[in-house]
């Protein structure tokens, strides 16, 4: 029996050695490298276990090929797009080509642009178009839940799709592990083209667990799309735990719905393998004097080089001039960012960021507790929304440039998740969004009036710590 014991014990420290190994070879940062080491150490067995579920590094590995993407978006959208006069904005067109240099994200001129704060808002507008839509229906979506609000969305769909409407829809393995499979499998059996994101079955799930499709991405006949935070769940109409759920999504009339669909295409190909570049998913875009808004469409994820919408940020944030309003339901920043919005408001910028007074995911909430000290301490404005559950993400910079989509200031979003966001150049559009930033300012309370925030007790801070050590992880 000791014999045995003494066998695995070394077993056990040849694995440790070696998973350690491969973290270092990995040559990730710094302190991503020192977590996964030290819960690989100080975790026995667990730790393994969670490293090769969470921890291994699959960027490298390109979960979609380039040669993939580029033929598809060059063959269908480029063929069919053309842009008269566009006009790029001088004050920011470096970051409107950062983002087409890292992936071909194209501006867009001529859009409209209509806000939704709440599921009251959003929803019936989400079914009125699925109830005008005449040729397909696309949704990528990481959430599709199998509860009233959902089922009266598939309801929807199934009629659509029984009036001779192409419907697709892509929803994520995970995001999705609480909803009965028999709740796609009647889409299916009404002819609807249903795929999961990377389904995690064993013995792939060590590759796939940790890379989520994160995006929230509708199109509708190839001339309606929506982008936003918002999954398909009744949570977003009745809330959670009591509290009112506080969202942003966004409807978008125009040429960007381009765009949309060529990142919904592409997931196409990546969950079904089937390309589909026909005309009648880009039809030629109707003007209106009220479509004037330039928009650009830009994703991210572990399958491309480098972290586009993080960089994109990073951008925003040093190039800012007056003032950047962030609203995020987690904030655990990465050094980078982290540095950037120090680097803003010691030059000057009225830096104010909101996150909800209380997380949905308690152990993300203590996480972040000690970075808002820190943004605090160093001069940003922290606020935390009292008026429910705030997952909203967006940010608005002077008065010119928005952002709203699905992306998390957390390295999860940054780093691992497939994410979507709309870039607004427009400063009527901005102004909008500074509004409703506004409005949520007025529900919130600044965080130096929550005395146990910032002077926690010892074991509070201690806890805090211990928790933002494994921030990277998260």
């Amino acid at each position: 029996m000791h014999e045995l014991y003494l066998t695995l014990v070394i077993l056990n420290d040849i694995i440790v050695i070696l998973a350690i190994l491969h973290v270092l070879m990995d040559n990730r940062l710094p302190a991503k490298t020192m977590a996964w080491a030290l819960v690989i150490y100080f975790v026995p067995v667990a730790g393994i276990v969670l490293y090769f579920f969470f921890g291994v590094n699959t960027r490298k590995k390109r979960l979609v090929s380039e040669r993939s993407m580029n033929e598809i978006t060059r063959r269908s959208m480029l063929g069919f797009v053309g842009q008269q006069d566009l006009r790029l904005p001088e004050n920011h067109k470096q970051t409107i080509d950062l983002f087409v240099n890292q992936s071909m994200a194209l501006p867009f001129k001529d859009n409209s642009v209509d806000i939704y704060t709440d599921g009251y808002g959003f929803f019936p507008a989400l079914l009125a178009a699925i109830g005008n839509a005449k040729s397909h229906i696309h949704i990528d979506i990481y959430i599709f839940a199998d509860d009233p609000l959902g089922r009266i969305v598939s309801d929807a769909l199934i009629d659509k799709a029984r009036q001779g409407v192409e419907v697709r829809i892509i929803y994520d393995d995970v995001g999705c592990w609480n909803v009965d499979r028999r709740f796609f499998e009647r889409m299916r059996e009404e002819g609807i083209e249903v795929c999961p994101f990377l389904p995690v079955r064993f013995p792939s799930f060590t590759s796939k667990v940790n890379y989520r499709n994160h995006r929230k991405i509708i199109v509708i006949d190839g001339s309606v799309g929506f982008i936003g935070g918002m999954n398909i769940a009744l949570r977003y109409v009745k809330g959670v735990d009591g509290r009112p759920w506080r969202d942003t999504m966004t409807k978008i009339t125009g040429s960007a719905v381009y765009s949309l669909q060529r990142e919904f295409l592409v997931d196409w190909y990546f969950v079904d393998r089937t390309r589909l570049s026909d005309r009648k998913y880009y039809p030629p875009v109707v003007l209106s004097r009220h479509y004037d808004c330039l928009i650009q469409i830009v994703t991210g994820g572990p399958a491309t080089p480098f972290p586009e919408i993080m960089q994109g940020y990073m951008r925003i944030i040093l190039a800012a001039r007056s003032y950047i309003y962030i609203e995020t339901p987690y904030f655990i920043p990465t050094e980078a960012i982290l540095f950037a919005l120090k680097t803003a408001v010691l030059g000057g910028i009225d830096v104010r960021i909101i996150v909800p007074e209380r997380c949905d995911a308690r152990f993300v909430e203590w996480a972040g507790r000690s970075y808002l000290r820190e943004m605090a301490d160093s001069g940003v404005k922290v606020y935390l929304y009292e008026g429910g559950f705030l997952h909203s993400k967006i940010l608005v910079c002077d008065d010119s440039l928005v952002t709203c989509g699905s992306t998390n200031v957390d390295a999860r979003s940054f780093e691992n998740n497939f994410e979507s966001n709309a870039f607004f150049y427009d400063k009527e559009v901005a102004l909008r969004f500074k509004a409703i930033f506004m409005e949520d300012l007025s529900r919130s309370v600044s965080l130096s009036a929550k005395a146990d925030r910032v002077r926690p007790g010892f074991f509070t801070r201690l806890w805090e710590s211990l928790t933002r050590l494994l921030s990277p992880l998260l």
